[in-house]
């Protein structure tokens, strides 16, 4: 069988969660865990496609069959809670984008593998899309943007190779690798609240909220974004920290993540992404067994170390 391999790299966003869809700088972090997809093709003279989904313990979890004129299921198994949604809806439209996607005589056979638990959200859609992109042949940008929505900041982390610096301009995305690197990051973790969100919902949720003054809080977070790539020790940082999520929760009627559950913690709590859901960011300047204590007392179990989980490319350039 011939045979073809993808792989996208999970995402976690430090800084400009919402507003970076409306041009805010927003620091984000690939991750040293992601997706994978192989890819199999056999002669048939009545082609299908067997889509076959793994999770990071190696257990399958989602299996279907799909004919290749509308990428209608034929016959699917779900092993698993949570549903691989979308297949149908992306194939299509990357078909859209690509109209030579998938049109051979060839039974295709995909296996996709995440290398992280399903519910943290670190990218399980966003690398789908990326991989999918990359197989068809078409802009993985247009793909999020006609099935997911959203910046693009993912897609972005999918391909990069260490931090970048993004911004959507005049409604595209643009982005550069950038050497952070902090001196302080064996102080930094990101802290699982097991509370997984939709990305897509909250995209939605946004997009419909009346936001007074909205070009001036862009602007305001794009310069803690600067203030936090350039924070030469963890005070400095953890300010920008406080800032940052003081703005957002103002801006968006949110609560707090440290007001919510850590008031009592020594350092900064800063929620990532969707907020109230998957990771947050964690800054202590405490030794790092009495901090995972402090929040395994309190029943929040993974703490994942900076280093552990975000690739390190630093070397600033694309």
């Amino acid at each position: 069988m011939n045979e073809q391999y993808f792989y996208g790299h999970g995402k976690l966003l430090l800084s400009g969660e919402y507003f970076v869809i409306d041009g805010a700088n927003a620091l984000a972090l690939p991750t040293t865990v992601g997706q994978s997809m192989r890819v199999k093709y056999r002669p048939s003279y009545q082609p299908t496609l067997n889509w076959k989904s793994y999770d990071h313990t190696g257990k399958l979890w989602f299996e279907s069959d799909y004919e290749f004129w509308h990428f209608n299921s034929i016959k699917t198994t779900e092993h698993h809670n949570v549903t691989q949604k979308g297949v149908s809806e992306v194939l299509a439209a990357a078909r859209l984008q690509n109209p030579h996607f998938l049109r051979d005589d060839m039974d295709v056979f995909v296996e996709t593998k995440i290398e992280f638990p399903l519910e943290w959200g670190l990218g399980s859609s966003s690398t789908f899309i990326y991989n999918i992109a990359q197989w068809a042949y078409v802009s993985p940008f247009e793909l999020l943007k006609k099935t997911m929505g959203g910046s693009g900041y993912d897609i972005a982390c999918a391909q990069a190779a260490g931090p970048i610096r993004f911004q959507r301009v005049e409604h595209k995305p643009q982005w550069e690798s950038v050497a952070f690197n902090p001196s302080f990051k064996d102080q930094l973790y990101f802290l699982y609240l097991g509370q997984k969100q939709s990305s897509a919902n909250e995209v939605m949720k946004y997009n419909d909220m009346h936001i007074e003054n909205k070009a001036a809080i862009v602007s305001e977070i794009s310069q803690l974004t600067r203030e936090m790539m350039s924070a030469s020790d963890l005070v400095t940082f953890s300010k920008v920290m406080v800032n940052h999520e003081n703005i957002i929760a103002s801006a968006l009627k949110y609560e707090k993540v440290k007001d919510l559950y850590f008031k009592d913690f020594w350092g900064e709590v800063k929620s990532l992404g969707a907020w109230g859901g998957d990771f947050a960011l964690v800054a202590s300047d405490r030794p790092h067994h009495e901090t995972r204590e402090y929040f395994e007392a309190r029943g929040f179990t993974t703490l994942i170390a900076y280093s552990e989980i975000v690739r390190s490319d630093v070397s600033g350039h694309k």
